[in-house]
């Protein structure tokens, strides 16, 4: 059954994880995608423990669902031969600064001449109307920049890094549904458009969801900074036995909570009896609930709590994952036989569609893997292919 995106093509000229975690979620929802790399491929191709070699792991993670094309775009007759694989494409994306992609001739003016209709994402570091345009930007680096790493202050007391590629995942997200978004307009209208999703703008715009806090206000009367979720004590309690999160939200929750702690007292304390006092006190309401916590087992509360609708939840560790019952049941982890590689783990799209399945229907391919089936389809002949070939301009 085809994806809710079949009969879409997507020209990705993206590497490293932002773009290409789009890119996959296109792929996975049953569009075309070719993935443009140059002569020594995708980075993430030659990063990790590799079965095979340009086979890293993250590649293979993330570039499922796609054809490689190799092109080396240096070179004239790569780049004509990419605008005819533009000729009957939708999408078009690319994760280079701004200059760079001017200077190689694949700008937006240049791409719509060929395909008027397309959507033309530029996926950057920084948005193009500020002074930080032109700089390099990586995950570590916008961490930094879009205050996610002085968050982290409050919890280790330096500053840290998240560890996870937060930025590039998030603003891959963001490709996605406004591509998306454009797909639609288009539908409606006829009408192409460029898009620009800035890593920098996009992870301040995520962040400051509940951290511009009392800046919201004019005149401004406090700091930014949610403060309940940078509090130290904001974090995965210490049972008898090990550790368990719990979140006892509304007002019945703190209520049941205080009841099965046989805690009267607290449940009776005005301090905690609403959603607005508790938010003037969680810095008490989080001791007392850690000093609670630790009295009991990690059973005892997962048992007795999740009948009373008390949020909570074990800490898993990565490797718990794989054995956790309820991605067990999903699916959530599935191995797929590799034509190179041998058996691999999956990881599935977390979307259900009821009538348009995402599926995983090809594996990661290997560097320039589609290159001829890729031109010939945009109509260049074996003797047009084989002279580029010839030249290195593609494999």
């Amino acid at each position: 059954m085809p994806g809710p995106l079949s009969g879409i093509k997507v020209i990705d000229l993206t590497s490293v994880v932002m773009g290409p975690y789009a890119t996959r979620i296109f792929g996975d929802m049953g569009a075309e995608v070719i993935k443009v790399e140059s002569p020594d491929g995708d980075i993430m191709r030659h990063m990790g423990a590799a079965q095979r070699p340009t086979m890293g792991p993250i590649h293979v993670s993330v570039n499922r669902n796609k054809k490689s094309l190799m092109l080396d775009l240096r070179q004239e007759a790569a780049r004509s031969a990419l605008l005819r694989v533009v000729r009957d494409a939708d999408v078009f994306v690319h994760a280079m600064r701004p200059d760079a992609i001017e200077r190689l001739g694949l700008g937006y003016d240049v791409i719509r001449e060929v395909r008027p209709d397309i959507v033309y994402c530029g996926a950057y570091g920084f948005g193009k109307a500020g002074p930080y345009a032109q700089d390099p930007a990586y995950d570590d680096m916008i961490q930094g920049v879009c205050g996610m790493a002085s968050i982290n202050r409050h919890l280790a007391g330096e500053p840290r890094f998240t560890p996870t590629i937060l930025g590039d995942k998030v603003a891959g997200l963001t490709i996605a549904h406004s591509v998306l978004a454009a797909l639609f307009h288009r539908l409606r209208t006829g009408e192409g458009q460029f898009l620009e999703v800035p890593m920098f703008e996009t992870l301040v715009s995520f962040i400051m969801v509940e951290h511009l806090w009392e800046r919201a206000f004019d005149p401004v009367n406090g700091v930014a900074g949610y403060p309940r979720v940078m509090s130290q004590l904001r974090k995965p309690h210490r049972t008898s036995d090990g550790y368990v999160c719990v979140l006892p939200y509304t007002d019945r929750n703190w209520r049941d909570f205080f009841e099965l702690a046989k805690r009267p007292d607290l449940a009776a304390d005005l301090r905690y009896a609403t959603a607005t006092s508790r938010s003037s006190n969680y810095e008490t309401l989080y001791a007392v609930l850690g000093e609670i916590m630790a009295q009991q087992s990690t059973e005892f509360w997962l048992t007795h709590c999740k009948p009373l609708s008390i949020p909570i939840a074990p800490v898993n560790s990565l490797e718990d994952l794989f054995t956790d019952p309820h991605l067990r049941a999903v699916g959530t982890f599935f191995q797929a036989e590799h034509p190179d590689l041998g058996a691999i783990t999956q990881v599935k799209s977390p979307v259900t569609f009821s009538q348009t399945p995402n599926e995983v229907r090809t594996l990661a391919p290997k560097l320039g893997e589609h290159s001829r089936e890729v031109l010939s389809g945009a109509g260049l002949s074996d003797e047009e292919i084989n002279a580029l070939v010839a030249r290195g301009a593609t494999l």
